[in-house]
């Protein structure tokens, strides 16, 4: 329906015909869809995820503690293809009622225990690990800003700007000039930050680095969205240094790639650290 005819009814009703890349599986109701129970590999953490930003927060973070020698962070990562509806599994959905990647199952602690939301997932694994989050109160506690932060605003960069400039059925200016305003206020402000620190949160590299990097590392450097020269992020030459730090780690380089299906290369599924190997990484 164009936007000069479009008058909002009282009550909304559901519009199968919305189209758009992800109106298939987009109902206004929470729950299970079918009974499916989910795989599970050998090892201590089971993560169920899919290789867009959410998903690389975790299996980043997994590398990362792997990277340090912590064979207690030693995973199983099983795809979860959103796009054929398989969060919406009654196995996925008892892990994560909101049926979102990632979700991960610690078969370490008795009886295991499931975490879900990316943000919580990282905090978890820091707390667990004792890895990536700062024990000194102060450091700690910025670390923690800005992992709310990345939270708070990472909606706007997926859900809004990415939605509307990439993956609607029709480009809607309105929609596009609101997101593509706040996106860039976000990335200024990034860019002020990196300007100040090496790190998003001071001098340490931590769980707001490897949340914020998923998602706006990976938009400066042209990775999400195809968008790169539409934001003009030559402008942020900060936050470029930044991302471009980040992304030449060798456990992002793994921890990046975990889950995916497309792209190169990638890697579906993650159940033993050979599955690096022959792709040299």
């Amino acid at each position: 329906m164009s936007n000069d005819t479009y008058q909002v009814p009282k009550v909304w009703h559901n519009d199968s015909d919305a189209g758009g890349t992800w109106s298939s599986i987009n109902r206004p109701t929470a729950g299970a869809r079918y009974q499916s129970d989910l795989p599970q590999g050998k090892h201590p953490l089971q993560l169920y995820s899919m290789g867009t930003p959410n998903g690389q927060k975790v299996t980043i973070m997994l590398e990362e503690l792997l990277a340090l020698g912590i064979e207690g962070a030693e995973y199983d990562a099983h795809l979860i293809r959103i796009g054929e509806s398989e969060q919406f599994s009654s196995g996925f959905v008892e892990l994560n009622p909101n049926s979102k990647i990632p979700a991960l199952l610690d078969t370490h602690a008795k009886p295991s225990v499931r975490v879900f939301e990316s943000g919580h997932i990282l905090l978890y694994l820091a707390e667990k690990f004792g890895e990536f989050l700062s024990a000194d109160p102060s450091i700690r506690v910025e670390q923690m800003n800005w992992l709310f932060w990345l939270q708070g605003s990472a909606p706007y960069l997926g859900g809004g700007f990415g939605h509307f400039y990439n993956y609607a059925p029709e480009k809607i200016e309105y929609a596009i000039n609101r997101f593509t305003m706040e996106t860039k206020r976000q990335l200024d402000l990034l860019d002020k930050q990196c300007a100040q620190h090496p790190y998003i949160a001071g001098g340490e590299y931590s769980i707001a680095d490897i949340a914020i990097w998923p998602w706006y590392g990976s938009l400066v450097l042209g990775d999400i969205y195809d968008a790169a020269e539409f934001l003009d992020v030559n402008t942020y030459p900060n936050l470029q240094r930044w991302a471009q730090h980040i992304a030449e780690r060798p456990a992002v380089k793994r921890g990046k790639i975990v889950n995916r299906t497309w792209g190169e290369p990638h890697l579906d599924e993650r159940h033993d650290a050979s599955d690096f190997t022959a792709l040299n990484l």
